[in-house]
Protein backbone atom coordinates (compact mmCIF):
# COMPACT_ATOMS: atom_id res chain seq x y z
CA UNK A 1 0.00 0.00 0.00
CA UNK A 2 1.15 3.78 -1.09
CA UNK A 3 0.14 7.02 -1.86
CA UNK A 4 2.22 8.87 -4.52
CA UNK A 5 1.45 12.60 -5.63
CA UNK A 6 1.48 14.65 -8.52
CA UNK A 7 0.65 17.37 -10.65
CA UNK A 8 -2.89 17.64 -11.96
CA UNK A 9 -3.15 20.95 -14.35
CA UNK A 10 -3.22 24.70 -13.24
CA UNK A 11 -6.84 26.79 -12.26
CA UNK A 12 -7.07 29.94 -14.16
CA UNK A 13 -5.51 32.10 -11.36
CA UNK A 14 -2.56 29.89 -11.53
CA UNK A 15 -2.56 27.63 -8.68
CA UNK A 16 -1.04 24.30 -9.19
CA UNK A 17 -3.54 21.29 -8.40
CA UNK A 18 -2.73 18.06 -7.11
CA UNK A 19 -3.68 14.21 -8.02
CA UNK A 20 -2.82 11.82 -5.12
CA UNK A 21 -3.07 8.21 -6.01
CA UNK A 22 -3.91 5.89 -2.78
CA UNK A 23 -2.83 2.03 -3.82
CA UNK A 24 -4.18 -0.72 -1.85
CA UNK A 25 -4.24 -4.35 -1.74
CA UNK A 26 -5.93 -6.80 -4.23
CA UNK A 27 -5.61 -3.97 -7.40
CA UNK A 28 -8.03 -1.27 -5.39
CA UNK A 29 -6.62 2.24 -6.41
CA UNK A 30 -7.66 6.07 -5.75
CA UNK A 31 -7.25 8.89 -7.45
CA UNK A 32 -8.32 12.26 -5.43
CA UNK A 33 -7.14 15.64 -6.24
CA UNK A 34 -7.00 18.38 -3.98
CA UNK A 35 -9.41 20.32 -6.06
CA UNK A 36 -12.94 19.83 -4.43
CA UNK A 37 -11.77 16.85 -2.88
CA UNK A 38 -13.02 15.08 -6.57
CA UNK A 39 -12.83 11.33 -6.44
CA UNK A 40 -11.30 11.13 -10.02
CA UNK A 41 -11.10 7.28 -10.21
CA UNK A 42 -11.71 4.09 -8.40
CA UNK A 43 -9.83 1.61 -9.90
CA UNK A 44 -10.76 -2.35 -9.39
CA UNK A 45 -10.94 -5.81 -10.66
CA UNK A 46 -14.12 -7.56 -11.70
CA UNK A 47 -14.30 -11.68 -10.65
CA UNK A 48 -12.29 -12.22 -14.19
CA UNK A 49 -9.48 -10.04 -12.95
CA UNK A 50 -10.12 -7.10 -15.50
CA UNK A 51 -9.26 -3.87 -13.73
CA UNK A 52 -11.66 -1.01 -14.50
CA UNK A 53 -12.42 2.68 -13.37
CA UNK A 54 -16.14 2.17 -11.67
CA UNK A 55 -16.82 5.77 -10.78
CA UNK A 56 -17.95 8.78 -13.38
CA UNK A 57 -14.90 11.12 -13.95
CA UNK A 58 -12.20 13.22 -15.91
CA UNK A 59 -8.05 11.90 -16.04
CA UNK A 60 -7.59 16.05 -17.10
CA UNK A 61 -8.27 18.86 -14.80
CA UNK A 62 -9.51 21.12 -17.30
CA UNK A 63 -12.78 19.05 -17.72
CA UNK A 64 -13.34 19.25 -14.54
CA UNK A 65 -13.50 23.22 -14.91
CA UNK A 66 -14.72 23.52 -18.61
CA UNK A 67 -18.05 25.44 -19.58
CA UNK A 68 -19.58 22.39 -21.26
CA UNK A 69 -19.11 20.40 -17.77
CA UNK A 70 -20.22 23.28 -15.51
CA UNK A 71 -23.46 23.98 -17.40
CA UNK A 72 -25.11 21.13 -16.16
CA UNK A 73 -22.72 20.30 -13.20
CA UNK A 74 -23.44 17.28 -11.77
CA UNK A 75 -20.64 17.18 -9.11
CA UNK A 76 -18.95 14.44 -10.00
CA UNK A 77 -16.93 12.71 -7.53
CA UNK A 78 -16.53 16.05 -5.03
CA UNK A 79 -16.96 16.71 -1.38
CA UNK A 80 -20.32 18.55 -1.01
CA UNK A 81 -20.17 21.96 1.36
CA UNK A 82 -21.10 23.73 3.33
CA UNK A 83 -24.59 22.24 3.63
CA UNK A 84 -25.00 19.20 0.79
CA UNK A 85 -28.40 19.17 -0.41
CA UNK A 86 -31.02 21.78 -0.33
CA UNK A 87 -32.32 24.41 1.53
CA UNK A 88 -35.63 25.92 0.39
CA UNK A 89 -35.89 28.90 -1.02
CA UNK A 90 -32.50 29.80 -0.15
CA UNK A 91 -33.66 31.06 3.23
CA UNK A 92 -31.41 30.48 6.00
CA UNK A 93 -32.35 31.57 9.96
CA UNK A 94 -30.29 31.09 12.79
CA UNK A 95 -30.12 32.82 16.33
CA UNK A 96 -32.66 35.15 14.62
CA UNK A 97 -30.71 36.21 12.34
CA UNK A 98 -31.42 35.38 8.61
CA UNK A 99 -28.80 35.04 6.23
CA UNK A 100 -29.75 34.82 1.81
CA UNK A 101 -27.80 31.87 0.58
CA UNK A 102 -27.39 31.93 -3.76
CA UNK A 103 -30.41 30.30 -5.30
CA UNK A 104 -28.64 28.06 -7.71
CA UNK A 105 -31.38 25.06 -8.08
CA UNK A 106 -34.97 26.00 -9.38
CA UNK A 107 -35.81 28.62 -6.22
CA UNK A 108 -33.47 26.62 -3.65
CA UNK A 109 -29.71 26.49 -2.47
CA UNK A 110 -28.14 23.54 -3.39
CA UNK A 111 -25.04 22.25 -2.26
CA UNK A 112 -23.30 24.80 -0.93
CA UNK A 113 -24.28 27.45 -3.38
CA UNK A 114 -22.21 28.76 -6.57
CA UNK A 115 -18.62 28.14 -5.22
CA UNK A 116 -19.09 25.30 -2.68
CA UNK A 117 -16.24 22.99 -1.49
CA UNK A 118 -16.22 21.14 -4.57
CA UNK A 119 -14.72 24.14 -6.24
CA UNK A 120 -12.49 24.96 -3.90
CA UNK A 121 -8.70 24.29 -3.75
CA UNK A 122 -8.38 22.61 -0.91
CA UNK A 123 -4.52 22.18 1.63
CA UNK A 124 -3.51 18.44 1.37
CA UNK A 125 -1.18 16.31 3.68
CA UNK A 126 -0.99 12.55 2.48
CA UNK A 127 0.43 9.95 5.17
CA UNK A 128 0.94 6.71 5.76
CA UNK A 129 1.36 4.51 8.54
CA UNK A 130 1.40 0.00 8.72
CA UNK A 131 -1.95 0.50 8.87
CA UNK A 132 -3.54 2.72 5.73
CA UNK A 133 -2.46 5.40 3.13
CA UNK A 134 -4.25 8.63 2.85
CA UNK A 135 -4.50 12.26 2.53
CA UNK A 136 -5.69 15.13 5.04
CA UNK A 137 -7.24 17.61 3.03
CA UNK A 138 -7.92 20.80 5.05
CA UNK A 139 -9.70 24.29 4.18
CA UNK A 140 -10.83 27.34 6.08
CA UNK A 141 -14.02 28.93 5.33
CA UNK A 142 -14.56 32.30 5.84
CA UNK A 143 -17.30 34.07 7.90
CA UNK A 144 -19.55 34.79 5.11
CA UNK A 145 -18.24 32.92 2.39
CA UNK A 146 -21.07 32.01 0.23
CA UNK A 147 -23.08 33.91 2.96
CA UNK A 148 -22.82 31.30 5.79
CA UNK A 149 -22.07 32.72 8.97
CA UNK A 150 -18.72 31.78 11.10
CA UNK A 151 -15.12 30.89 10.20
CA UNK A 152 -15.54 27.29 9.55
CA UNK A 153 -12.35 25.49 10.11
CA UNK A 154 -12.70 22.05 7.90
CA UNK A 155 -11.05 18.62 7.43
CA UNK A 156 -10.95 15.59 5.01
CA UNK A 157 -9.60 13.08 5.78
CA UNK A 158 -9.65 10.45 2.79
CA UNK A 159 -7.75 6.97 3.61
CA UNK A 160 -7.69 3.24 1.97
CA UNK A 161 -7.27 0.07 4.46
CA UNK A 162 -5.87 -3.01 4.07
CA UNK A 163 -10.06 -4.39 3.86
CA UNK A 164 -10.45 -2.68 0.61
CA UNK A 165 -12.29 0.41 2.83
CA UNK A 166 -12.10 3.62 1.45
CA UNK A 167 -12.65 6.01 4.42
CA UNK A 168 -13.81 9.32 4.37
CA UNK A 169 -13.84 11.45 7.76
CA UNK A 170 -15.30 15.13 8.11
CA UNK A 171 -14.46 17.14 11.11
CA UNK A 172 -15.67 21.21 11.29
CA UNK A 173 -15.22 23.78 14.02
CA UNK A 174 -16.84 27.24 13.96
CA UNK A 175 -16.08 30.57 15.54
CA UNK A 176 -19.53 31.40 15.28
CA UNK A 177 -23.04 29.30 15.05
CA UNK A 178 -23.72 28.07 11.50
CA UNK A 179 -24.59 24.68 9.30
CA UNK A 180 -23.13 22.12 8.47
CA UNK A 181 -24.15 18.91 6.06
CA UNK A 182 -20.98 17.55 4.43
CA UNK A 183 -21.01 14.55 1.67
CA UNK A 184 -19.18 13.41 -1.40
CA UNK A 185 -21.00 12.99 -4.35
CA UNK A 186 -19.06 10.01 -6.74
CA UNK A 187 -21.36 8.57 -9.01
CA UNK A 188 -20.49 4.54 -8.91
CA UNK A 189 -20.99 2.55 -12.35
CA UNK A 190 -19.74 -1.03 -11.64
CA UNK A 191 -19.66 -2.27 -15.56
CA UNK A 192 -16.86 0.26 -15.57
CA UNK A 193 -18.80 2.90 -18.01
CA UNK A 194 -19.95 -0.07 -20.51
CA UNK A 195 -23.63 -0.04 -19.87
CA UNK A 196 -25.61 2.42 -17.40
CA UNK A 197 -26.54 1.41 -14.04
CA UNK A 198 -30.12 0.35 -13.85
CA UNK A 199 -29.10 -3.49 -13.86
CA UNK A 200 -27.74 -2.65 -10.56
CA UNK A 201 -29.12 -4.24 -7.84
CA UNK A 202 -29.24 -2.39 -4.25
CA UNK A 203 -30.10 -3.44 -0.76
CA UNK A 204 -30.91 -0.62 1.75
CA UNK A 205 -31.07 -1.05 5.93
CA UNK A 206 -33.47 1.71 5.64
CA UNK A 207 -37.26 1.53 5.67
CA UNK A 208 -37.78 4.32 5.61
CA UNK A 209 -37.70 7.56 3.88
CA UNK A 210 -38.49 11.60 4.05
CA UNK A 211 -41.64 12.51 1.96
CA UNK A 212 -40.50 15.30 -0.75
CA UNK A 213 -42.80 17.88 -2.39
CA UNK A 214 -40.10 19.22 -5.41
CA UNK A 215 -36.79 17.65 -3.73
CA UNK A 216 -37.50 19.55 -0.51
CA UNK A 217 -38.85 17.50 2.55
CA UNK A 218 -42.62 18.05 4.14
CA UNK A 219 -41.63 16.98 7.58
CA UNK A 220 -42.98 13.56 6.93
CA UNK A 221 -41.49 10.58 6.83
CA UNK A 222 -43.08 7.45 5.25
CA UNK A 223 -42.86 4.35 5.27
CA UNK A 224 -40.77 2.71 2.06
CA UNK A 225 -42.65 -1.15 2.32
CA UNK A 226 -44.49 -1.95 -0.79
CA UNK A 227 -43.12 1.11 -2.51
CA UNK A 228 -40.79 2.09 -5.37
CA UNK A 229 -38.83 2.93 -2.95
CA UNK A 230 -38.29 -0.37 -0.94
CA UNK A 231 -35.05 -2.12 -0.91
CA UNK A 232 -34.97 -4.09 1.88
CA UNK A 233 -34.12 -6.71 -0.76
CA UNK A 234 -31.74 -6.20 -3.21
CA UNK A 235 -33.67 -5.17 -6.43
CA UNK A 236 -32.29 -3.22 -9.67
CA UNK A 237 -32.94 0.24 -10.39
CA UNK A 238 -35.08 -0.72 -13.83
CA UNK A 239 -37.68 -2.49 -11.80
CA UNK A 240 -39.94 0.44 -10.48
CA UNK A 241 -38.32 2.96 -12.91
CA UNK A 242 -41.89 3.13 -14.69
CA UNK A 243 -43.53 4.73 -11.41
CA UNK A 244 -40.81 7.17 -11.39
CA UNK A 245 -40.22 9.28 -14.80
CA UNK A 246 -36.65 10.52 -13.41
CA UNK A 247 -35.36 7.83 -11.36
CA UNK A 248 -34.29 7.97 -8.09
CA UNK A 249 -33.13 11.81 -6.08
CA UNK A 250 -34.34 10.89 -2.61
CA UNK A 251 -33.30 10.76 1.02
CA UNK A 252 -33.60 7.57 2.85
CA UNK A 253 -33.81 7.72 6.57
CA UNK A 254 -31.36 5.68 8.41
CA UNK A 255 -32.57 5.78 11.71
CA UNK A 256 -28.75 6.81 13.23
CA UNK A 257 -29.68 9.67 15.76
CA UNK A 258 -26.48 8.39 18.11
CA UNK A 259 -24.37 8.67 15.29
CA UNK A 260 -22.60 5.51 14.97
CA UNK A 261 -20.83 3.93 12.42
CA UNK A 262 -23.38 1.44 10.82
CA UNK A 263 -24.30 -0.71 7.66
CA UNK A 264 -26.39 1.47 5.00
CA UNK A 265 -26.69 -0.76 2.48
CA UNK A 266 -24.69 -2.64 -0.59
CA UNK A 267 -25.03 -1.70 -4.14
CA UNK A 268 -23.70 -4.48 -6.38
CA UNK A 269 -23.33 -5.58 -10.41
CA UNK A 270 -23.86 -9.28 -11.20
CA UNK A 271 -22.32 -9.37 -14.74
CA UNK A 272 -18.96 -7.84 -13.31
CA UNK A 273 -19.33 -9.47 -9.78
CA UNK A 274 -18.44 -5.75 -8.49
CA UNK A 275 -20.09 -4.83 -5.30
CA UNK A 276 -19.91 -1.71 -2.54
CA UNK A 277 -20.67 -1.86 0.88
CA UNK A 278 -21.60 1.43 2.79
CA UNK A 279 -21.34 2.05 6.34
CA UNK A 280 -21.91 5.27 8.35
CA UNK A 281 -21.82 7.54 10.99
CA UNK A 282 -24.34 9.95 9.15
CA UNK A 283 -28.35 9.73 9.75
CA UNK A 284 -29.49 9.93 6.00
CA UNK A 285 -28.42 8.93 2.38
CA UNK A 286 -29.50 10.64 -0.54
CA UNK A 287 -30.16 7.94 -3.53
CA UNK A 288 -29.54 9.64 -6.83
CA UNK A 289 -29.64 7.39 -9.94
CA UNK A 290 -28.44 9.52 -12.27
CA UNK A 291 -31.32 10.96 -14.39
CA UNK A 292 -29.73 14.74 -15.21
CA UNK A 293 -26.54 13.57 -15.65
CA UNK A 294 -25.67 15.39 -18.92
CA UNK A 295 -23.84 13.59 -22.23
CA UNK A 296 -20.13 15.42 -22.58
CA UNK A 297 -18.13 14.94 -25.46
CA UNK A 298 -14.45 14.35 -24.32
CA UNK A 299 -11.57 13.69 -26.50
CA UNK A 300 -14.07 13.56 -29.80
CA UNK A 301 -15.74 10.67 -27.63
CA UNK A 302 -19.45 10.83 -26.21
CA UNK A 303 -19.77 9.91 -22.76
CA UNK A 304 -21.69 9.97 -19.78
CA UNK A 305 -25.53 10.64 -20.22
CA UNK A 306 -28.67 10.08 -17.78
CA UNK A 307 -27.93 7.03 -15.30
CA UNK A 308 -24.59 6.57 -16.31
CA UNK A 309 -23.75 6.25 -12.70
CA UNK A 310 -25.55 6.03 -9.00
CA UNK A 311 -24.72 8.25 -6.21
CA UNK A 312 -25.11 7.09 -2.45
CA UNK A 313 -24.58 10.55 -0.81
CA UNK A 314 -24.90 9.84 2.95
CA UNK A 315 -25.79 13.15 4.81
CA UNK A 316 -28.49 14.98 7.45
CA UNK A 317 -31.42 15.29 5.91
CA UNK A 318 -32.21 18.19 3.58
CA UNK A 319 -33.46 21.34 4.34
CA UNK A 320 -32.85 20.42 8.02
CA UNK A 321 -32.57 24.25 9.06
CA UNK A 322 -36.36 24.13 8.42
CA UNK A 323 -37.85 20.79 10.36
CA UNK A 324 -36.91 21.13 13.67
CA UNK A 325 -37.94 17.61 14.43
CA UNK A 326 -34.82 16.54 11.74
CA UNK A 327 -31.62 16.24 13.04
CA UNK A 328 -29.92 19.16 13.70
CA UNK A 329 -27.35 20.36 11.46
CA UNK A 330 -26.42 23.59 13.79
CA UNK A 331 -22.48 23.59 14.54
CA UNK A 332 -21.92 26.27 17.60
CA UNK A 333 -18.67 27.53 18.78
CA UNK A 334 -16.70 24.54 20.83
CA UNK A 335 -18.30 21.87 19.45
CA UNK A 336 -17.20 19.66 16.91
CA UNK A 337 -18.48 18.11 13.62
CA UNK A 338 -17.15 14.43 13.23
CA UNK A 339 -18.80 11.93 10.93
CA UNK A 340 -17.61 9.11 8.73
CA UNK A 341 -18.42 7.12 6.01
CA UNK A 342 -16.68 4.20 4.77
CA UNK A 343 -17.30 2.37 0.85
CA UNK A 344 -15.95 -1.35 1.14
CA UNK A 345 -15.31 -2.63 -2.36
CA UNK A 346 -15.12 -6.67 -2.84
CA UNK A 347 -16.56 -8.99 -5.40
CA UNK A 348 -19.43 -11.38 -5.35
Amino acid sequence: MNVQSEKFGNLTDGREVELFTLTGNNGLEVKITNFGIIITTITMPDKSGVRENIVCGFNKLENYVSDEYLGSYPYFGAVIGRFGNRIANGHLEIEGKIYDLAVNNGPNHLHGGKTGFDKRLWNAKPYQTEEVVGVEFSYLSPHMEENYPGNLQVRCICSLTPANELVLEYVAETDQTTVVNLTNHTYFNLTGGKENILNHELKLSASKMTEMVEQIPTGKISDTKNTPFDFSEYKTFAKDLGQLPTGYDDNFVLENETGELKYTGTLREKKSGRQVEIFTSQPGMQLYTGYWIPELTINGDKKFGSYSGVALETQHYPDSVHQPNFPSTLLKPGEKYNEKTIYKFSLL
